[in-house]
């Protein structure tokens, strides 16, 4: 086995630290939740020490060297490394022989080499390997021989965190590196696979063919809207086509990199979730096995929760965005008094308020729900609960664009009459009533008012999403790192402070242990919030970018900034992530799929809708006949489908060179089969006959043994000829022999 180089040498060989919180066992990730400045009860210390102690005997037992030192607010950072280059080696065999299991799902067209040697040295050990290895024995079942240690889980409650130590000299060489290049190599992919894992490569692998796919429609899109204008039917066609063709060429993009890294299709090896409760054990009829099972009928019956739930999110997020989005027509389009420059910012504020309070309650609610469905492996769990997360995300996300699309615009004139509900928001600042008052007739609708609220997702919203993600993280953690001076200044003046918990480094460790301690505060990176962001970018593209068909240029400047961010993020504001195998961006693409279709029928209403030079209907429904926009759509739809179906089959049609290398190694497998079950020389021919000089002696001895053997015609006919030398002979006399006579003039 190549050896482990661990590249930062201050990192003392640690592969994991684990975070024991002996005083404060609060789940909360909030670190100001997590200030200790009162010693514990004699119980308590008592407690976390057996606790401790059960820890400790849990990792020696599975092979891992343990050292301890003392951590941030009442807690313990335990060092964890594997004890001996054997142990390592076991570990890695144990890992790389369950490849037998890649090997009978289709992960791996070849079987394993059974000899230890050869499957430590097959392929280098990378860092994401060694990682993972050492999670999973770690945090794997005690039936496989590993410690099962869950963070804040049963008897862990005191293990807070389990999370590998950082690179630095990586760190900045990646970041480095990226802030002077524009387009990521597979090699770049390579190495962040090799660094964090498949699942964070292939965000990464997505992210880069989205920014460099968004080229063609951000050249395309400008040139439209000088030369073509808003709504351009011609755009809305290229725009559906040029999603189509990304998303196919994505999923081929998929399986060539799961074969570069031997994991396609990995996703078939499920994971059962330690927290899935059977309701009975059967035997498999085909293996024997006893099985644990959930009825399939009683967790249908579960899901149909989802109808309700689904329900109860589109009213409660949709009654709320609603209402603030009659408000804002009212105080910008209606209201005429004092303060109006002000009072239109209400709206917003509501919504910064409510929008977010009301979503972790849904999402606290989905979580619930998805954990009463009782999925038997993670990876089904995940996939619901991301089913659950998108459609929240759906909601907040582009419904404002859809109320204005398509409610504001047909019917606005019909609705504005009635928002004389909303006086309330301006009357304190009114002078008098005429300046609330609604029109009741010949009120005009703000035409453009749909494409500065496109212009304002595909711009503003993305400038403040990455000033939350990356900024607001920034300054919290310096304001708590204030709060926590300022706090431990004022309890040593009372004489109450915590001693310092650095008092007793050693020299040498010292700077090692601060920044340990420092990256121990840090949350967990969690790369389904990065792909959820794309994704609901991918839909302001999708659905609403004939509105303002610069909508990709702006979204190919943030994305460059984002690839870029989310490396700083990974580096600096986040712990280092575990790396876990993955062959996709999981359900996600299920969403992309499904935005890509509603695209092609929303653009094509849009279109329709706003025919008329961009104005619309002028918030009057008269001018628009039903039956043309459902005809519309259905063309629209069944265009779609059409070319889907089309460039689908254009795509399986090309090569690459994932293709190739898996063809090659399906290949040698048949050749390495072929020659294990007839040889290595059972193409080649027979060694000639060696019969000497046929002579009348020679050609009676032959008739005698005939003779003794059976005489059946069979055996007479196979024996005219005993060898090919002598079948090739026979057929060249009998050519010659039997050529008509003028081939043989002509010779």
């Amino acid at each position: 086995m190549a050896p482990y180089r661990n590249t930062l040498h201050d990192n003392f060989g640690v592969d994991y630290v684990i975070v024991y919180r002996f005083a404060d066992s609060s789940k909360s990730r909030n670190p100001m939740a997590r200030l200790c400045l009162t010693r514990p009860t004699l119980a308590a210390e008592a407690e976390a020490s057996r606790n401790f102690q059960d820890l400790v005997q849990a990792l020696a037992k599975v092979g891992l060297a343990i050292e301890v030192r003392n951590g941030e607010n009442c807690s313990l950072l335990v060092f964890v490394k594997v004890a001996s280059d054997e142990r390592l080696n076991n570990a890695v065999y144990r890992s790389r022989y369950c490849r037998v299991k890649d090997w009978l799902y289709g992960i791996r067209p070849a079987q394993p080499d059974r000899e230890t040697q050869n499957s430590l040295t097959s392929q280098p050990l990378t860092e994401a390997e060694r990682y993972r290895i050492v999670h999973h024995l770690i945090t794997g079942p005690k039936e496989e021989g590993n410690a099962a240690i869950i963070p804040t889980h049963g008897q862990w409650k005191n293990v807070e965190s389990i999370f590998p130590l950082h690179d630095h000299t990586f760190n900045k060489e990646w970041i480095k590196k990226w802030a002077t290049v524009t387009f990521l190599k597979v090699e770049d992919l390579d190495e962040i696979r090799n660094r964090f894992g498949e699942k964070i490569a292939y965000y990464f692998a997505f992210t880069q063919s989205y920014f460099a796919f968004l080229i063609f429609p951000a050249a395309f899109g400008l040139s439209s809207w000088v030369m073509l204008g808003h709504f351009s039917s011609i755009y809305a066609v290229v725009n559906c086509l040029w999603s189509v063709v990304f998303i196919e060429y994505w999923k081929r993009q998929e399986v060539d990199l799961g074969v570069r890294w031997g994991v396609k299709g990995v996703s078939a090896i499920q994971e059962k979730r330690r927290e899935f409760q059977h309701e009975k054990e059967i035997n498999d009829p085909i293996t024997g096995e006893t099985v644990q099972v959930f009825p399939a009928t009683k967790r249908l019956c579960r899901q149909l929760l989802q109808l309700p739930f689904a329900v109860l999110a589109s009213l409660a997020l949709g009654l709320i965005i609603a209402t603030c989005f009659g408000i804002e027509i009212f105080l910008s389009e209606v209201y005429n008094g004092p303060f109006k420059s002000i009072l239109v910012f209400i709206p917003t504020l509501l919504l910064t308020a409510l929008v977010p309070t009301i979503t972790t309650i849904l999402t606290q609610i989905a979580t619930r729900l998805n954990d009463y469905e009782n999925w038997e492996t993670t990876d089904a769990y995940d996939s619901a609960m991301t089913q659950k997360i998108f459609i929240l995300n759906f909601i907040t996300s582009y419904l404002p664009v859809f109320l204005t699309a398509f409610v504001y615009v047909p019917f606005g004139s019909l609705i504005v009459p009635y928002l004389d509900i909303f006086q309330l928001t301006a009357r304190p600042f009114a002078e008098n009533e005429k300046q609330l008052a609604t029109p009741k007739a010949g009120f005009t609708i703000n035409p453009a008012r749909l494409r500065k609220q496109v212009i304002y997702f595909a711009v503003t919203a993305q400038i403040v999403n990455f000033a939350m993600e990356t900024i607001v993280p920034y300054l919290k953690r310096q304001g708590f790192h204030k709060y926590k001076e300022i706090k431990t200044e004022r309890a040593s003046k009372k004489g109450a402070a915590a001693p310092n918990v650095a008092a007793n480094d050693l020299p040498e460790e010292a700077e090692f242990l601060a920044r340990v301690r420092n990256e121990a505060e840090l949350d967990v990176y969690d790369v389904s919030t990065d792909l959820r962001e794309m994704v609901v970018q991918y839909g302001y593209l999708t659905l609403f970018s004939v509105v303002w068909p610069v909508t990709a240029v702006s979204f190919i400047i943030n994305n460059w900034v984002e690839l870029r961010s989310d490396a700083v993020k990974i580096c600096v504001e986040m712990q280092r992530p575990t790396p876990h195998r993955a062959d996709s961006i999981g359900p996600w693409l299920d969403s992309l799929g499904f935005l890509t279709w509603l695209g092609s029928i929303s653009t094509a209403a849009l279109v329709y809708l706003f025919s008329n030079d961009g104005l619309g209907p002028d918030g009057t429904p008269a001018d628009i006949k039903g039956w043309a926009l459902l005809l519309t759509i259905f063309f629209s739809e069944h265009v779609y489908l059409v070319i889907r179906l089309a460039v689908r089959l254009a795509i399986s049609k090309l090569d690459s060179p994932g293709m190739q290398k898996e063809h090659a190694e399906r290949y040698m497998v048949r050749k390495r089969y072929f020659e294990e079950s007839f040889g290595e020389d059972a193409v080649e021919l027979p060694p000639p006959l060696d019969r000497g000089k046929i002579t009348r002696s020679s050609l009676e001895e032959e008739a005698r043994q005939g003779s003794m053997r059976s005489s059946s015609p069979q055996d007479h006919f196979w024996l005219r000829q005993q060898s090919w030398e002598e079948s090739l002979s026979t057929a060249i006399g009998l050519i010659e022999k039997m050529a008509p006579a003028e081939s043989k003039k002509q010779q």
